[in-house]
């Protein structure tokens, strides 16, 4: 775990001091298409069940209210944030949560409260380790949000079959987690990202 934890700052900090002109460029370009924070805060549950605020870039309106889930047709999503949703820029802040210990390069998705609470018993094996930015569960639901987009009712779909389809994966992840399976997993996601 300590290897781990090394492997995910040094690359975390490369990346961050390498990135960091087309960071500022997204929080440009966010904030010239619409009111409120470049940066966007939400709460997940984390390593031994501790909430922490994950980071993106904002992708929609800053407005409250609304499901917690998003479908490719949400009416809050802004012009820009389709785009940095489709290429999946919105999540490179999260690399600021790697270098705080909230997060690791490859680990199961975090999740909302109210999700992990409907699920106690599949969490309970889950949250021993540190939520990832990219995992098996990750590559499979890459087009989660049009998937959603399709379903009548988008929450239903997630909690019933999505989630825990999700939940299965992330579980098979914990069991049978190495440092072998993590670099062939951050491989598979920069190709389907460039992809």
């Amino acid at each position: 775990m300590a290897l781990k934890r090394a492997l995910d700052v040094m690359v975390s900090a490369g990346f961050l001091a390498l990135s960091w002109p087309v960071l500022l460029l997204i929080a440009a370009v966010v904030k010239l298409e619409s009111d409120g924070p470049a940066l966007f805060r939400h709460e997940r549950i984390g390593k031994a069940g501790v909430p922490f605020d994950v980071m993106k870039c904002r992708t929609m309106t800053a407005s409250t209210g609304g499901p917690e889930i998003t479908s490719a047709t949400d009416t809050r999503i802004t012009r820009v944030g389709a785009v940095l949703r489709k290429y999946k820029l919105d999540e490179l802040p999260q690399f600021l949560n790697i270098l705080r210990g909230e997060m690791s390069l490859v680990g199961p998705r975090p999740e909302v409260r109210r999700y992990v609470e409907a699920f106690p018993a599949e969490y309970e094996k889950i949250l021993t380790v540190r939520p990832g930015i990219t995992d098996p569960a990750s590559l499979q639901f890459r087009d989660e949000q049009d998937l959603l987009a399709e379903a009548a009712d988008p929450e239903t779909l997630y909690l019933e079959d999505v989630l825990p389809e999700k939940l299965r994966l992330s579980t098979e992840y914990v069991d049978h987690r190495s440092t072998r399976g993590d670099a062939l997993l951050v491989w598979q996601t920069v190709r389907a990202v460039a992809r």
